[in-house]
């Protein structure tokens, strides 16, 4: 157990020079002659306080993008098909789409080729026949392309 020490203000003695200060007072005198020192040497405070200063709407973005990558991370791993339909209707709600894009052409720019899958049919050669792993896109801005299986045509 820690003991906790209380400072109390006592009156200046006569003669004497110094006082006992409270917590609070000793906090704010020094605070005070660390300002005042600065001024003396003319240094800027407003540069020094507003590189610590963070502005609460970035914060909010980075924060959730941060919550956005963890429901990712989450759906990946879900061993429940509820579960992980739970949290991608959740990051739907907030913008976030998964993207299935099964029965689509496959685009190399969109989309990231996991493996093949032959075929006969010439019409299926080139398209997505299943979804590996979830892509995710945050309105416009894909955050993960989807990796696919691709029909390819027996030779």
């Amino acid at each position: 157990m820690s003991t906790v020490r209380s400072w109390r203000r006592s009156k200046k003695s006569p003669g004497s020079g110094t006082e006992a200060l409270s917590g609070s007072s000793v906090l704010h005198e020094a605070a005070e002659q660390a300002s005042d020192a600065d001024a003396d040497q003319g240094a800027d405070m407003t540069a020094a306080t507003s590189e610590t200063v963070i502005d609460p709407l970035e914060q909010a973005l980075t924060d959730r993008a941060a919550l956005i990558q963890l429901c990712v991370y989450a759906v990946d791993r879900a061993r429940s098909a509820g579960v992980a339909e739970r949290l991608a209707d959740g990051l739907t709600g907030i913008g976030v789409t998964p993207l299935r894009p099964d029965g689509q052409r496959f685009d190399p720019s969109r989309h990231e080729a996991g493996g093949t899958l032959p075929t006969d049919d010439p019409g299926l050669d080139g398209v997505i026949a299943e979804t590996e792993l979830l892509g995710f896109a945050d309105r416009d801005r894909v955050l993960r392309a989807p990796v696919v299986t691709v029909y390819q045509l027996r030779r």
